[in-house]
C-alpha cells in the first residue's frame, strides 16, 4: 500500500529528468530515499542526494558522512554542504532553513537538477498551518506548504504531504534502516518545539492533525479563487507594462475588494522587485491607503518594497523608487 500510495506521490516528480534529494538523516528524509530507490521510475531519472551540515552541532559533520555512506549503499551520489562562516545568534533555526535553501538551489544549479525534493509530511504540514494560525497569517499563509514552489529560482517539491510522520518511520523500520534524531527539534528554545508539544492537548480539543490538514485545504481553496479573481482583476485594470513599469486604470481598481487589490499589488511587486522580503502587514497597509486615496479620489504616493506607488486620480503606476537623499 506505501509503495503503491508513494508511486501516486512521486508523479509530482516525473516531469524532472534530474532530481536533488535533501536529505538530512531523519526518519522523514531517509524515507523519501528509501522510496526514490524503489520508484518504478527511477531507471529514466538522475537523482542525486545532498545534505547540509549547518556546522551548529557537533554531531552533524559525521550524521551527514554517515548519510553519503547510506546514500552511495542505495545507488545516489551524495554531496555534503556546509553552511561557512559566523553563525548567528538570533533566529538561527529561520537563518538556518534560508542558508539550507540557498546551498541546496547553489548545489542543484551545479548539477543541473531540475528540481528539489524534500520530505515534509503530513504531521509537518499541520504544524506550519497551526506556526501560521498563532501569528495571525492570511489565507494564503494558512493554505500551509504547496507541493510544488520555489526555493531561489529551483523548482521544490514536497512529495510526501499526504504521509504522517509515523508512516515514514514505519518505512525505515521496515527496511532495518537507521536514521538520525535531532535534538533540537524537542529544545522549547524554538517555538515549533513549544508547539509540538502542545498538539497532544489540542487534539483533545479538536484540533488535531486532521482537522489543521481541513483547515489548510479549505484555505487553499479560497487562496485559488481570490488568485483567480486578481488575475483577472489586473488583466481588465493593466494600462503599461515594463521591466521597470507597471500602470493600472485608478478606475478599474477603485471597486475592487480589498483583498484583490491586496492580491493584485503583490504580483506586481514581485514582479518588479523579486528579490523583496515582503511582509504582509506592509502590504496590507499599502493595500488599504490605495484603496482608501482611489475612493477618495485623492493623491497618493507611497513605497513598499524599494518601490514607488503612485495615484493620481486616473493612473496608479508602480516603478522603482528613486535613490534617498544622503543626510
Amino acid at each position: 500500500m506505501t509503495l503503491d500510495k508513494a508511486a501516486g506521490a512521486f508523479a509530482l516528480l516525473a516531469p524532472y529528468e534530474s532530481l536533488l534529494l535533501a536529505v538530512s538523516g531523519g526518519p522523514d528524509s531517509v524515507a523519501l530515499m528509501l522510496l526514490c530507490a524503489q520508484w518504478p521510475e527511477r531507471a529514466s531519472h538522475e537523482i542525486a542526494v545532498a545534505t547540509v551540515d549547518h556546522g551548529l552541532r557537533a554531531d552533524a559533520r559525521a550524521e551527514a558522512e554517515q548519510v553519503g555512506e547510506w546514500a552511495r549503499s542505495l545507488g545516489f551520489a551524495h554531496h555534503l554542504l556546509s553552511w561557512e562562516g559566523e553563525k548567528p545568534q538570533t533566529r538561527i533555526q529561520e537563518r538556518a532553513r534560508a542558508a539550507r535553501y540557498a546551498l541546496l538551489a547553489d548545489c542543484a544549479t551545479s548539477l543541473g537538477s531540475g528540481a528539489i525534493v524534500t520530505a515534509h509530511h503530513a504531521d509537518d504540514q499541520a504544524e506550519t498551518i497551526l506556526f501560521r494560525l498563532t501569528r495571525g497569517s492570511g489565507v494564503s499563509g494558512l493554505a500551509g506548504m504547496a507541493p510544488r514552489s520555489n526555493a531561489h529560482g529551483a523548482p521544490l517539491l514536497r512529495p510526501l504531504l499526504a504521509f504522517p510522520k509515523a508512516e515514514l518511520v514505519e518505512i525505515c523500520e521496515n527496511a532495518g534502516q537507521r536514521y538520525f534524531c535531532d535534538p533540537s527539534n524537542a529544545n522549547d528554545a524554538y517555538a515549533r518545539a513549544r508547539l509540538r508539544k502542545l498538539m497532544p492537548l489540542l487534539a483533545q480539543q479538536g484540533l488535531d492533525r486532521t482537522a489543521l490538514l481541513r483547515l489548510g485545504e479549505r484555505a487553499a481553496r479560497a487562496e485559488a479563487a481570490l488568485a483567480s479573481c486578481a488575475a483577472a482583476a489586473h488583466e481588465r485594470a493593466l494600462t503599461e507594462t515594463a521591466p521597470a513599469l507597471a500602470g493600472f486604470d485608478a478606475g478599474a481598481l477603485t471597486e475592487l475588494p480589498l483583498d484583490i487589490l491586496q492580491r493584485l499589488l503583490a504580483r506586481e511587486i514581485a514582479r518588479l522587485a523579486p528579490q523583496a522580503q515582503l511582509r504582509l502587514d506592509r502590504l496590507e497597509r499599502a493595500a488599504d491607503r490605495l484603496s482608501r486615496a482611489l475612493r477618495e479620489k485623492a493623491p497618493l504616493r507611497l513605497t513598499i518594497a524599494d518601490l514607488l506607488i503612485e495615484s493620481d486620480g486616473n493612473n496608479v503606476t508602480l516603478r522603482p523608487a528613486p535613490p534617498r537623499r544622503s543626510a
